[in-house]
């Protein structure tokens, strides 16, 4: 399995013969060069969303349509985009799990916002979520933008991940502190990758925090368009 940061928010997952991309956000990501868009798709079979804010949204119908691949999201919006976008979609909701070739995928409870602008002002399509994604005898928990929950604990009993990619830039998520506390009460992680940060002057910088938080986890700092072999 290989896990690729390419910035923010956006992974490039390869597990179990599928390379899924999650929230991917090319054009505008200030930590993603230009020329790496084409290798950061390259071979991709899903687009995961989790939530409308422009900074997960805004390059996925473009690649849907330029890749031909399924979005992976909460029923309303791609029921709507499936047909007035013309793109396949795969629409579930929270509790439920799809299996995209051998690769289950839970859809899981977040807490923030979502929304996306429009001449009429902003439109607000479903709710944020998060997900758990299983295979090659792993199980990774990408929280998308949340805070701390209780529900985390819920998650864990039932799924168990090993993995967890969490939101910890602060201002609009948790931020390292709080991270680190929600791996630590309601996880047994055995690695954790931190995102949503060092993206604009308003999050944090560095994960030292979350590090000091988690010892004995393999607590890793991405680098933009480097693999994460596990």
């Amino acid at each position: 399995m290989n896990i690729i940061w390419l910035g923010h928010s956006s992974f490039r997952i390869e597990i179990g013969g599928q390379v899924l991309l999650i929230d991917p956000w090319l054009n505008g990501n200030p930590m993603l060069p230009e020329d790496s868009h084409d290798e950061a798709t390259r071979g991709a079979t899903h687009i995961l969303l989790t939530h409308a804010h422009f900074d997960h949204v805004n390059d996925v119908l473009p690649l849907a349509k330029s890749l031909g691949i399924p979005v992976v999201g909460q029923f309303d919006l791609m029921a709507h985009w499936e047909q007035a976008e013309q793109i396949e979609t795969v629409g579930f909701n929270k509790g439920g799990t799809v299996d995209l070739e051998g690769v289950k995928v839970t859809m899981v409870h977040a807490t923030h916002s979502t929304s996306f602008g429009t001449d009429a002002g902003p439109h607000v399509p479903g709710s944020e979520c998060g997900f758990m994604i299983a295979g090659e005898g792993h199980v990774i928990y990408v929280s998308g933008d949340t805070d701390v929950m209780a529900d985390m604990g819920v998650f864990h009993d039932l799924h168990a991940p090993d993995i967890g990619i969490l939101c910890a830039g602060g201002h609009f998520t948790m931020d390292m502190r709080r991270a680190g506390y929600a791996a630590k009460r309601f996880f047994d992680f055995k690695t954790v990758i931190p995102c949503h940060y060092k993206t604009f002057p308003i999050l944090e910088q560095s994960a030292e925090a979350l590090v000091k938080a988690l010892p004995g986890v393999d607590v890793i700092e991405p680098e933009v368009m480097t693999a994460i072999t596990i």
